[in-house]
């Protein structure tokens, strides 16, 4: 099950610069993850201070 990011996101990049896999990418202003490119391994999350990465 893949990762989103919801609208509590502050892009504040947090996310992108951990994801191992690199599927997140900033567009518009916000983060957002590529659900194909996703491993689940849930190190956005951890790392987001505001908990916008939540598992779909």
């Amino acid at each position: 099950m893949a990762y989103k990011i919801t609208d509590e996101c502050i892009s504040c990049g947090a996310c992108a610069d951990e994801c191992p896999v690199s599927c997140i990418s900033e567009q518009d202003g916000k983060y957002v993850i590529n659900g194909d490119d996703c491993i689940d391994c849930g190190s956005c999350a951890g790392a987001c201070p505001v908990g916008a990465p939540v598992q779909e």
